[in-house]
């Protein structure tokens, strides 16, 4: 009797491989293919890597005696004024007002808003800037208001004695204090760089 023709041992295994090959790169995304390598006469010329540009940085300027438009005020003693389509920062010399944290802080921003924002004003400078930038100098209304002055006066700010000897405020400050205006109805204000020095103090300790 003859025999049968055997068929191929491996048809239908051969078959499920090519099944799941087939069904794994159909239910898997495509993987991106890399982008091709530049080369020129000598060989492999690498991509150039992108630069980021630095930001300009402002050039502080030399100021002694300007005018300018008031355009914002950051609390009671810093200012911005607008000169020469540049603002310029400006810290008022001799004074110290309450953080905006302290008691009066805010009423002391809100003395010097009423004064002079959005009004031409003469900073008057020796030229020197404090460690942020910021010109250290007297702030004059048009009007005449010593914006320096008015806020001593009002008892919205201290005498910076540290770093004034100006025979002026002490004045003011004497008169605010014995007639009990702003911050000096306080029976204990606290003095505003006593204030910052405790701030950092606790925030040393928390750091630790």
């Amino acid at each position: 009797m003859a025999r049968r023709k055997r068929t191929a041992k491996y048809s239908i295994g051969g078959l499920l491989i090519l099944l799941a090959f087939f069904l794994y790169y159909s239910c898997n995304p495509e993987r991106s293919e890399p982008e091709p390598e530049t080369f020129d006469n000598e060989g492999y010329v690498p991509k150039p890597k992108k630069v980021r540009k630095k930001k300009d940085r402002q050039v502080n300027r030399y100021l002694t005696v300007f005018q300018g438009k008031v355009v914002g005020i950051k609390d009671g003693d810093t200012f911005e004024v607008l000169y020469e389509g540049q603002p310029e920062r400006v810290r008022l010399a001799g004074i110290d007002c309450p953080e905006k944290s302290q008691p009066f802080g805010n009423n002391a921003k809100h003395y010097a808003s009423v004064l002079c924002f959005g009004k031409m004003v003469t900073v008057t400078s020796d030229g020197k800037r404090d460690r942020y930038g910021r010109i250290v100098g007297e702030i004059v209304t048009e009007d005449g208001a010593n914006i320096n002055q008015m806020l001593v006066k009002e008892g919205l700010a201290w005498h910076y004695k540290q770093y004034s000897a100006d025979e002026k405020l002490a004045d003011f400050e004497r008169t605010a204090r014995l007639q009990r205006k702003g911050l000096w109805s306080d029976n204990e204000p606290i003095a505003p760089w006593d204030w910052r020095r405790h701030k950092r103090e606790m925030n040393r300790k928390k750091a630790i």
